[in-house]
């Protein structure tokens, strides 16, 4: 494989549809879905958007590949792999623990990926001043992409949502809306509807990872290198008592969910959030006649595992 493909890449403009959907529990509210699982069959949902300013930057460097991080069920390494194989560069996947063959694991080694894994102590190590340093000397040349495609770029590339959404409105009937509704992982996405929004409206987070995960310093962290003002976003605890956490509830919901609108999900991020926003309309925070707009950050791939096996990422 030779250097990142700069024109392919970015010639490549998916756009997702905009659905309305009705469930049973909306109570007057009106929700309209943003299908980023549909923008492709490999490389698809919000893993794209944060992906794509990397790896423009990558190659007007003329990076050799890419180099990431992830665990066995990892949606980004699934996309950045993908994209890999779609674009012809190299990647090479650093993961969270001990070899496992998951759908995903094998999904990567199809699409050419390089995989090491790090062990969880390994993994840990991440963040240290001196964890990129022995793969840099061993793939001189790769540029290096957060975990998640986090950072800003991977913030930058999905503040243009709000235009996708604005240019469907009158399609679906909509004059304007009044705030978004999504499962947040790193923060990433929401950092970047923040900035897309301006402060238009109210970008609401369901956090699918516990607190100590960090995301509340990642969004603040990301909206002040992006100079935009800390507010114009919630955060809400989702995630049921850990990642990847799932239950009978959870699982109900979520088939509930899909029988009444067709629409797919999965258990780790997408039915979490919108069991958020069922359980918000309860508490009666949010108000009849309210606007929302769903993204659907895709994560579908995951879905072969995650149903059997709640240890994934």
């Amino acid at each position: 494989m030779t250097s990142i493909p700069l024109a392919a890449i970015s010639a490549w403009h998916p756009q997702a549809p905009l659905q309305r959907v009705h469930f049973d529990w909306l109570a007057g509210v009106e929700l309209a879905v943003l299908r980023l699982d549909l923008i492709d069959p490999l490389i698809s949902g919000n893993k794209w958007f944060k992906l794509a300013p990397h790896l423009r930057l990558a190659a007007e460097r003329g990076a050799a590949g890419i180099v990431s991080l992830g665990g066995a069920h990892s949606n980004h390494l699934h996309a950045l792999a993908a994209a890999g194989q779609r674009f012809s560069f190299a990647t090479v996947g650093l993961l969270r623990g001990h070899p496992q063959n998951t759908p995903t694991v094998q999904d990567l080694q199809g699409f050419g990926m390089q995989l090491h894994w790090l062990g969880y102590g390994g993994y840990r190590e991440r963040h240290s001043p001196a964890f990129w340093s022995p793969w840099h000397a061993r793939y001189p040349g790769f540029t290096a992409v957060p975990e998640g495609g986090g950072g800003l770029p991977g913030a930058l590339g999905c503040a243009q949502l709000p235009a996708m959404v604005a240019a469907q409105l009158p399609a679906l009937g909509w004059d304007d809306y009044h705030g978004w509704w999504l499962a947040a992982g790193t923060g990433t996405t929401l950092a970047g509807l923040v900035v897309g929004e301006g402060g238009r409206r109210t970008v609401h987070g369901a956090l699918a990872v516990p607190l100590d995960h960090g995301v509340p310093e990642q969004v603040r962290s990301l909206l002040s290198e992006a100079g935009v003002s800390d507010a114009g976003y919630r955060l809400l605890d989702a995630c049921r008592g850990g990642f990847a956490r799932q239950d009978a509830e959870l699982l109900a919901f979520m088939t509930q969910c899909e029988a009444q609108s067709g629409l797919p999900l999965e258990p780790l991020y997408t039915a979490k959030a919108l069991l958020a926003l069922r359980d918000a309309i309860g508490r009666g925070e949010v108000e009849a006649g309210r606007r929302l707009v769903f993204v659907h950050t895709g994560g579908l791939q995951g879905r072969r595992a995650a149903l059997g096996n709640a240890s994934g990422s």
